[in-house]
């Protein structure tokens, strides 16, 4: 059964049923959002509310029944596509370079090794055959790339850290559905160790080459497009990811790896309009967050979640506490992590969407015991979510995984002058910022660069170089392309380190590049 026994809906559409599902659509909607605040008072993730919200319309609920694995697998993917599109979008490729040996490395080895473990333990506690084992080690070992997101960035987490679960979690997806595929179809028992390797290695080089293809190709037509409304831009950029999205699924590789990929170049490029662009895929990517753990918990059947629970404990705990840290310590010692670090890494190995939703695949090739694996792996979620999500920032705090935030960042748009080859960069005076006071000569641009225009308290005027920056001040620059990058790092630094960024780093007695340059030339001799 499917959409046929959604809110009755018998293939007949009329105006009654999209006024129905209009208001539940809105109603689950804004009872998500709420949820969030909700969430984040209470120190959980928001993907369990989400969650209860399925679970509150289904069978045992107000009743509405869905039972279509398949079609929750596909639009479960197409939401996983939108949140790995937001998480490499709004990731630093200046952060996520130092890690990407390490995440590599824990997205493929890793993976083997937290299969290889759990699927162990399951056999010697759980009255299972080998191949239902594999499928419970598999679907669980990978981490979720939504929930990862959404809980270490609401928290003050070392840049290095989450960069590197981050990307683990978006790199980690293709090994463990290429693995949950095969052993769930016909050709588990043809296929060898090197054969899914194989397949695992292609879907994973392939798709990474195709995103980064595709994305570099979008950069170049973006900068290069004066698009008639700014709000076509986000609408291109998310087509652009989608696009890398279908290519890499048509030669066969991975769309996961080929989106995230894509997001990440798309993030770090010069792009138009950027800030509009980030507030429109951060609400894609909430809305698909949204849909798909509502949508799961619709597809979770209360009535047969008890006994799975000591199943899901089972497996749960052989992962968790077993698996995941042994994983950890095999791939990352030659790295030469701190211990304190990998023990927060292996605590932070966050399950969500991505396990519930590779469990609909046992289900819709109709494999032995399909229901039961899902029924797990649901409650696995759950009860570890609740116990890893609100206990992590006590984990950061005494692995010393913990960072405070920045209070001084700028935030700055940018919009291409295509006629005449400039660009306009748009920033905000924040109340922490050290912009505050700052003199317009004093901000030192580079030479073509000019501070055209100050909105301060709803007045606009042109400001002269004596001008000082108030708290508020909304500046607009008109600098040549080529400068975008030095002045949106220029002023990140004064935001950060006043007038005198550049000259002093922020650390009392020690100085920045510029005087370290400036005293060299004076005294070529004097070592440094």
């Amino acid at each position: 059964m499917g959409l046929a026994d959604l809110g009755g809906f018998d293939g007949r559409f009329e105006a009654a049923d999209l006024d129905t599902v209009v208001l539940v659509a809105a109603l689950v909607v804004l009872a998500a959002a709420a949820a969030v605040r909700l969430a984040s008072r209470a120190g959980l993730p928001s993907l369990l509310l989400y969650l209860g919200i399925g679970l509150a319309l289904g069978e045992s609920g107000l009743g509405l029944r869905f039972e279509d694995a398949e079609l929750t697998q596909v639009l479960g993917n197409l939401a996983l596509a939108v949140i790995l599109a937001d998480g490499g979008f709004t990731t630093r490729w200046a952060t996520v370079r130092p890690v990407a040996p390490m995440a590599a490395v824990l997205a493929t080895a890793g993976v083997f090794v937290s299969v290889a473990v759990t699927t162990g333990l399951v056999l010697l506690v759980l009255d299972v055959d080998l191949r239902t084992a594999i499928v419970l080690g598999a679907v669980a070992s990978s981490t979720d790339a939504a929930a990862v997101f959404s809980v270490l960035r609401a928290m003050p987490v070392r840049g290095r850290l989450r960069s590197l679960l981050e990307a683990e979690s978006g790199f980690n997806d293709p090994p463990v559905i290429v693995l949950v595929t095969v052993v769930t179809s016909d050709a588990w028992a043809g296929s060898g160790a090197l054969s899914i390797a194989g397949q695992i290695g292609y879907q994973l080089v392939v798709g990474l080459v195709a995103g980064a293809a595709v994305a570099l190709a979008g950069v170049w037509l973006l900068r290069r497009s004066a698009l008639p409304a700014s709000g076509l831009y986000p609408l291109a950029t998310l087509a652009i990811a989608f696009l890398a999205f279908a290519v890499s699924g048509l030669v066969g590789a991975s769309p996961i790896m080929a989106i995230y990929v894509a997001g990440l170049v798309l993030g770090n490029a010069d792009l138009p309009h950027r800030s509009t662009t980030e507030g429109f895929v951060e609400g894609m990517a909430w809305l698909a967050q949204i849909g798909l753990f509502v949508l799961l918990g619709l597809l979770a059947s209360p009535g047969r979640l008890l006994e799975a629970l000591p199943w899901a404990l089972v497996v749960g705990a052989s992962l968790t506490l077993v698996a995941r840290p042994v994983s950890v310590l095999t791939c990352l010692l030659p790295f030469r992590v701190p211990w304190r670090d990998q023990v927060f890494i292996s605590w932070a190995g966050l399950r969500g969407a991505v396990p519930i939703v590779l469990a609909t695949i046992p289900m819709s090739v109709g494999l032995p015991g399909a229901e039961r694996i899902f029924d797990v792996v649901f409650l696995l979620v759950v009860v570890f979510t609740l116990v890893q999500g609100p206990t992590l920032p006590w984990v950061a705090r005494r692995t010393g995984a913990a960072a405070a935030e920045n209070p001084r960042a700028v935030a700055i748009e940018s919009a291409p002058l295509e006629e005449i080859d400039a660009t306009l960069l748009q920033f905000t005076v924040a109340p922490e910022s050290r912009l505050a006071g700052v003199e317009v000569a004093e901000l030192r641009l580079p030479p073509g660069a000019v501070v055209t225009l100050l909105l301060r308290e709803g007045q606009l005027f042109v400001p002269t170089p004596a001008t000082a920056l108030r708290v508020g001040d909304h500046a607009l620059v008109a600098t040549a392309r080529t400068h975008v990058a030095d002045i949106e790092e220029r002023l990140r630094q004064v935001s950060h380190e006043g007038r005198l960024a550049g000259w002093y780093a922020g650390l009392p007695g020690r100085p920045g590049p510029a005087a370290e340059a400036a005293t060299a030339r004076a005294t070529p001799s004097r070592p440094r």
